[in-house]
């Protein structure tokens, strides 16, 4: 039997959703799957596709002709193309022009847009449900979504991000020197500055807590539009939190703190969420899309918008350290039920099976006549 051969697309390209791809990756070409990823070149660079025994095929973020060209031409000997999210599944429809490939669509949010851009973004999901052979939901009211999308066939796939490696001789207590918190609660959260990720309200809720003695302080990694808003409120209500840009070393950080906090409008199957459960980090979260369904009992469930709520949880978590314990050890609980990277990929190829083999079947009839 010939070589699977396999191409992953992704648009612009969550921390989420090239973590996964990157995972995915590795898994297919160990088992034997030949793997192309198209996809922006700065994204190689921060997740070593190549790396991984895949190709890379560097594809702009643009839908112009001249990248939806660029795209085809990686599609031209694929079995089945794999594209991850919205921009990057009406890219790859467009790139397959009808062709008999079988295209896999894998929802790993939702996108958020208001106004006209709302219409815009409902008639994108319509065209990618509807192009995409099997669409990938990682939580069930995404499956939903594409289902009154139109999406012919629509399952659930919870993707787990990649378990999160501490380098051995890494020391919390550095890590807490290095941020200036040796002797106060470190708190963190992680993410892109914008605006559905809710950090206008942490802010609210930092404004509370800055009554604490000592006061903790809120780290929030990453970058995005709203940096320069956020760093202005911060100064001028002096509130006890640094933004401190996008980062390498995010597990580390992430295990050196007392608390997390996920303050998201909407959430899939957070990244953050993830490793804070598997590194044993109390979390305080709001119960907002797959965030519940994620995390059982593992985290403090808050509502979303409610600053005051949010407050209370982190001032409460902080002074109850049996609380925090009981949390840990929940997230743990939790954590071990998620299915594997290898569980992940073991599905992912499942699908491609049953797709391709109908059409391995009636190119062999073909040839036969």
């Amino acid at each position: 039997m010939s070589q699977l051969r396999t191409v992953q697309v992704l648009g612009g390209g969550s921390a989420g959703s090239s973590a996964h791809v990157s995972s995915l990756a590795a898994g297919l070409v160990a088992r034997g799957v030949h793997v192309t990823v198209c996809a922006p070149a700065e994204l190689d660079h921060a997740y070593d596709f190549s790396g991984t025994g895949a190709r890379f095929a560097p594809v702009p973020r643009r839908s112009d002709p001249a990248a939806v060209a660029a795209l085809r031409t990686a599609c031209l000997t694929a079995d089945v193309v794999h594209a991850h999210g919205l921009h990057a599944a009406v890219r790859a429809a467009l790139a397959l022009g009808g062709r008999r490939i079988p295209l896999v669509v894998t929802w790993h949010a939702r996108a958020h847009a208001e106004g006209a851009r709302s219409r815009l973004l409902h008639l994108m999901e319509r065209r990618a449900a509807r192009a995409a052979a099997v669409v990938l939901g990682t939580t069930s009211d995404l499956v939903d979504r594409a289902r009154h999308r139109g999406a012919r066939d629509a399952r659930l796939s919870p993707v787990s991000a990649p378990v999160p490696r501490v380098p051995t001789g890494v020391h919390e207590d550095k890590a807490r020197a290095e941020l200036g918190v040796v002797e106060r609660p470190l708190i963190m959260s992680y993410g892109s500055l914008v605006p559905h990720h809710g950090y206008g309200m942490l802010l609210d809720a930092a404004r509370v807590w800055r009554e604490i003695d000592p006061v903790p302080l809120l780290i929030i990694v990453g970058e995005g539009r709203e940096r320069a808003a956020l760093q202005r409120r911060i100064r001028n209500e002096e509130l006890p939190v640094r933004l401190i840009g996008s980062r390498d070393d995010i597990a580390e950080l992430l295990a050196a703190a007392d608390l997390a906090v996920l303050s998201s409008r909407w959430e899939a199957r957070s990244v953050l969420a993830q490793e804070a459960l598997r590194l044993g980090v109390p979390l305080v979260a709001t119960a907002v899309g797959g965030v519940p369904e994620l995390v059982g009992d593992g985290a403090e469930l808050v509502p979303y918008g409610n600053a005051e709520a949010l407050a209370r949880a982190v001032v409460r978590l902080l002074g109850d350290p049996e609380r925090r314990a009981e949390l840990v050890a929940a997230g743990r609980v939790q954590a071990a039920s998620w299915p594997t990277e290898d569980d992940t990929v073991a599905q992912v190829l499942s699908i491609y099976d049953e797709l391709t083999k109908p059409l391995a079947v009636a190119r062999t009839r073909t040839r036969t006549r």
